[in-house]
């Protein structure tokens, strides 16, 4: 009897240890040659899947694997691509598992966030509709830290460290220049709706007077009048004020205070509200300003890796293809905290169809009682997060990442008309 071949797929904003999840998946799957086919990689996500763009990973050897796991970005492309409801486009499904059925396709890995976990219980409900032999299996990933059923989310833990290491020496040298005028600066961060990244500057701090001096989160409305204030009052001690900015802050009315634009379905793209906090600032109090907006470089900082981070994300790989060869169709790798101090963790399983496109916000337990910044609780929960260090290889000076030839699987099918 033939055995079933397993696909995986990245999806979503990628990660500076997406691929170490990836490469742990095909690793755990080659060491159950037992139960497993081939190790196949949609390209680009569900979309690749849909056009029968598949990439056999077999090429890839032990050496490779353990590159691959050290490299930012996704190896096999990702996509935002939210499949439709089984129900409203059953084309769309037909075409989907006779992709699987084309390829032998038994086991479906997706490695994402909020919506791939919505999309991997679509998928495992229409198997069942369908009668399909399929075990599908979310593994969590994104920087935002914001999918419930989770403790953290692989990718945050690095891009952690990544914004509090940029404060700290952005800090630094804020302080060398502050001058009699007062100074600003104002580092806008990811997080959409939940200010994880943003509380994670809070680390760079060692007491109230180091930045960040004020953190903004969506979870609290933006009180202009209590920031300015605090922003002055910051100056007046240590001379200048950082302030960090989640991208997603939204006045008392709900209200976005910036955003870029709209995609066609619906989805917001973020971006200036750091440039808006700068210069109310300069506008309302007379300081000089500036702001940065680290964008793709917080996720993608792989000379910067929390070790913590990378052993999670190894961690949920290898439990998904557990799940997988075990039959626990519908359920998400979830990191579980055991313990703050020593920090102890494990993974567990928890069922996607309860979790799919929730959003894990940041707690009042870990806001400070102004809304202005974070508590020792948040702290306590955040370092363990970004512990440890990951050395990247470097040649001629910069880090020696990859790039893989990653040959495709010869298409069965028609081209696929969506």
């Amino acid at each position: 009897m033939n055995k079933a071949n397993l696909l995986y797929a990245q999806s979503g904003g990628v990660t500076a240890v997406i691929n170490a999840t990836a490469a742990s998946v095909i690793e755990a799957a080659r060491a159950r040659a037992d139960a497993v086919g081939r190790v196949l990689a949609a390209r680009h996500g569900i979309l690749g899947a849909l056009d029968e763009d598949l990439i056999d990973t077999a090429p890839l050897s032990a050496a490779d694997l353990c590159r691959l796991a050290g490299t930012p970005g996704g190896a096999f492309g990702s996509c935002r691509f939210d499949l439709d409801a089984p129900d409203a486009n059953r084309d769309q499904y037909d075409r989907l598992f006779a992709v699987f059925a084309a390829h032998d396709i038994g086991y479906f890995l997706y490695n994402g966030g909020n919506g791939s976990m919505d999309t991997v219980a679509k998928v495992s409900r229409a198997a069942a509709e369908r009668g399909y032999p399929l075990v599908c299996v979310g593994v969590p990933k994104t920087v935002d830290n914001d999918l419930e059923g989770t403790d953290c989310s692989p990718g945050f833990g690095s891009a952690a460290k990544y914004a509090a290491t940029s404060m700290l020496e952005a800090g630094l040298d804020l302080a060398a220049m502050t001058s009699r005028v007062g100074r600003a600066f104002v580092l806008e961060v990811m997080g959409r709706n939940a200010g994880w990244l943003a509380a994670a500057t809070a680390l760079a701090a060692r007491n109230d007077d180091e930045p960040p001096h004020v953190i903004l989160m969506p979870e609290v409305p933006f009180d202009e009048e209590a920031f300015l204030a605090a922003v002055r009052s910051t100056v007046s001690r240590v001379g200048y004020c950082a302030i960090t900015v989640s991208e997603g802050i939204r006045r008392a009315d709900g209200s976005l205070l910036m955003e870029q634009n709209e995609d066609a379905k619906g989805h917001v793209q973020l971006g200036g509200a750091g440039q808006c906090i700068a210069r109310l600032i300069h506008a309302r109090l007379g300081y000089k300003h500036h702001w940065a907006i680290p964008d793709y470089l917080q996720r993608a900082a792989g000379h910067l890796v929390s070790a913590t981070d990378q052993a999670q994300a190894r961690a949920v790989g290898h439990a998904a293809v557990e799940y997988a060869l075990a039959g626990r169709d519908g359920v998400m790798a979830a990191i579980r905290r055991l313990a703050d101090a020593p920090y102890r963790w494990d993974v567990a399983p928890v069922a996607v169809a309860a979790i799919a496109n929730l959003e894990r916000q940041v707690p009042a337990a870990f806001i400070r009682a102004d809304g202005l910044h974070v508590t020792d609780a948040a702290r306590a929960y955040l370092r363990p997060l970004i512990e440890g260090e990951v050395p990247a290889c470097f040649a001629g000076g910069l880090p020696d990442y990859p790039r893989f030839a990653l040959a495709g699987v010869p298409r069965i099918l028609v081209p696929y008309r969506p």
